[in-house]
């Protein structure tokens, strides 16, 4: 799944959850799609290659869905959420939650154009023994990810609409409120 889902789904376990204080929103939210920061090494490899440098930098090949997709990110995730969320039980068992459905996400649809199937080296970086893989993973672009982001999108201007707050709100508060009151000004007051 790419990045945006990842973060609709994370929104969706907080808001489905109830939270009502921002940054524990924001950390289950973003428990959601963090994993993800290590896809950033595809900038450094692709400009190495496009360099044509004798050995390019394989971060991206090497790195992707093997450093932050695993059990030990997950964990620290789950730490960190410990030591910042204000409700210390529940939000790092929601971040836990929002962790393992990116992991699942990417094992159902992230295949590539070249039909590689990712592998999620789940143990790491306890134990290298165990990789999920699903043979039948669909592409990052097929209909099923873009189906879930639709109906996913479609619940958080729902929820904006009614509840007065959108996945906005992790970017600027202003920006969310300016959106929440264009719905409620097109739709009117929940």
């Amino acid at each position: 799944m790419n990045p945006i889902t990842h973060l609709l789904v994370g929104w969706t376990v907080a808001e489905a959850a109830g939270l009502e204080r921002r940054r524990d929103r924001a950390l289950v939210a973003l428990a959601g799609c963090v994993a993800d920061i290590d896809g950033l090494g595809v900038i450094a490899e692709k400009a190495t290659l496009a360099a044509g440098w004798e050995e390019p930098l394989l971060w991206w090949t090497l790195y992707h869905h093997t450093l932050c997709h695993n059990l030990g990110f997950g964990l620290l995730l789950c730490a960190l959420a410990a030591a910042l969320a204000s409700r210390r039980a529940l939000v790092p068992s929601l971040v836990a939650v929002s962790f393992h459905l990116h992991l699942l996400g990417d094992v159902l649809g992230a295949r590539g154009p070249d039909d590689y199937v990712w592998p999620i080296p789940y143990l790491l970086p306890f134990s290298d023994a165990w990789q999920i893989t699903w043979d039948d993973q669909w592409a990052l672009n097929a209909w099923p990810n873009i189906a879930l982001t639709v109906v996913l999108l479609g619940l958080a201007f729902r929820w904006a609409w009614r509840r007065g707050r959108s996945p906005l709100e992790l970017v600027s508060t202003r920006l969310d409120a300016g959106f929440v009151g264009a719905l409620r000004r097109r739709f009117g007051d929940p």
